[in-house]
C-alpha cells in the first residue's frame, strides 16, 4: 500500500524543498498526503483540463512542474482557472504537488536532463548555489569512531562534488565532570575525567541538518555528545541555475539551431545574429533563464539556449555570445520524464500516467 507522502517523499529526496528560489511556492499545494495513492498523472502546468484528466483516470496525486498556487489568494471563488482547479481538487480528494525551481536547481533535475537531450558532455552546474552547506564537528571516544562516523555518512554528509564518505578526523584529549544526575559513558561522579577522543568533521547539505543529528544522536555513547555546525560560504557545485557542457565535435551555428529545433519539436528558434564562430561549449537554461546570459558569457560559453528572453536581451549579447530561445513550455516539458523515473524507480508497479494534456499558453500559427 503506497500512500500519497511516501511518493512525495521520493520526489523531495531528489528535488530538496530547500532548493527553491524564495520567490516560488514550490511543494504540496492542496489535498490530504496521508490517503493511498491510486495513481499519478504527471504535467508541466495544472490546468481544469488536467484535473479533469485526473478524475478521468482515478489518479489522485497530481504531480507539476509550476506550481499551482503561485501568487498568494485570499479566497476560493472560482474567479480565476487557479481557484476552480482548487475547488474542484478539493471537491474530488485531489493532492496537487510541485517540484519548480527546486527540480531545476537540483543535480540531474531539469537543466542536466535540457544537456542530456542536446549530448552535452563534461556537464557541470553554470552559477552554482552558496549558502546551503554545513559542517558538523563533533567528539567521540576512540572505541567508537567507524560507528558514528558511518551512521553521519548513512545519513546524509560527507559528499563533496562526486565524493562521498569525506571526513576528517584527529586525536586529542577530551575533558568533562559529570555531576549529581548524570549517568556518564565514562568516568565516575563528581571526579574530573579524561577520554582519549577523536574530533570528527563532515560537511552536509541544510536540508540533512535533522537526519544527520538523529544519527549521531543514536550512536554517540555520550548524553551529551558536542554537535557544533558551522555554516559554510562555499558554493555547492552539484546544484544550481543552470548547466554547461561540451560538444562531442564543433558545429556550425546554424547547423546547431537547426538540430536544437528537431530535437524539441520546436516550430521556430528565435535567436540573436550569428557570431561567426565554431559552437562547441554551449549553457542551457529551462524555462525564463534570460538572467544567467552574463554568467554564460563570463564562462566562455558559445551559446546559451533558455526558454525565453526579453527583446533588448538579443541586442545586448551583442557578438559575444549566440542566444536562443526555444519556449518556456518547450524547454520544460522534459520535466514529466524526471519525475516518471524518480517514481518508477522506487515503486515499479504503481500507475503513473503522463498527461495528455498540451498546457502551453502560447499558440502558433
Amino acid at each position: 500500500m503506497i500512500r500519497i507522502k511516501d511518493i512525495i517523499n521520493e520526489l523531495e529526496l531528489f528535488a530538496p524543498l530547500s532548493l527553491q528560489e524564495s520567490f516560488d511556492n514550490a511543494g504540496l499545494q492542496v489535498g490530504d498526503v496521508n490517503q493511498v495513492a491510486t495513481g499519478v498523472l504527471l504535467c508541466l502546468d495544472v490546468t481544469e483540463e488536467v484535473i479533469d484528466e485526473a478524475i478521468e483516470r482515478e489518479c489522485n496525486l497530481i504531480v507539476s512542474h509550476h506550481p499551482l498556487a503561485f501568487r498568494p489568494f485570499k479566497s476560493l471563488t472560482g474567479k480565476t482557472y487557479v481557484e476552480r482547479c482548487m475547488i474542484k481538487a478539493c471537491k474530488y480528494d485531489l493532492v496537487v504537488y510541485s517540484a519548480h525551481t527546486n527540480l531545476d536547481n537540483a543535480a540531474g533535475g531539469v537543466n542536466f536532463r535540457f544537456a542530456e537531450m542536446i549530448g552535452l558532455e563534461n556537464v557541470r552546474v553554470l552559477k552554482p548555489m552558496k549558502g546551503l552547506l554545513l559542517k558538523l564537528v563533533t567528539f567521540v571516544p576512540v572505541a567508537y569512531e567507524e560507528i558514528v562516523r558511518n551512521a553521519l555518512f548513512s545519513a546524509g554528509a560527507g559528499s563533496i562534488g562526486n565524493y562521498d564518505q569525506c571526513g576528517f578526523s584527529v586525536s586529542g584529549d577530551g575533558t568533562f565532570r559529570a555531576n549529581e544526575g548524570c549517568h556518564p559513558f565514562c568516568g565516575e561522579l563528581g571526579e574530573t575525567h579524561h577520554e582519549k577522543e577523536i574530533r570528527l568533521e563532515v560537511v552536509l547539505p541544510k536540508y540533512r541538518r535533522e537526519a544527520v543529528t538523529r544519527a549521531l544522536l543514536a550512536t554517540h555513547p555520550y548524553e551529551e555528545p558536542v554537535i557544533d555546525f558551522y555554516a559554510l560560504e562555499n558554493s555547492w557545485s552539484q546544484v544550481g541555475s543552470a548547466v554547461v557542457g561540451e560538444l562531442p565535435a564543433e558545429d556550425n551555428e546554424r547547423d546547431f539551431l537547426l538540430r536544437i529545433k528537431d530535437i524539441f519539436h520546436v516550430g521556430c528558434v528565435h535567436h540573436s545574429p550569428f557570431t561567426g564562430r565554431p559552437v562547441r561549449e554551449v549553457a542551457v537554461c529551462g524555462g525564463s533563464g534570460a538572467f544567467l546570459i552574463n554568467d554564460a558569457i563570463a564562462y566562455g560559453a558559445d551559446v546559451f539556449i533558455t526558454g525565453e528572453a526579453k527583446y533588448n536581451d538579443f541586442y545586448d549579447v551583442e557578438d559575444r555570445i549566440l542566444l536562443a530561445t526555444i519556449g518556456h513550455y518547450e524547454s520544460e516539458v522534459c520535466t514529466k520524464e524526471i519525475f516518471y523515473n524518480i517514481i518508477s524507480k522506487k515503486f515499479p508497479n504503481f500507475a503513473v500516467h503522463f498527461s495528455n494534456v498540451n498546457s502551453n499558453p502560447v499558440k502558433y500559427l
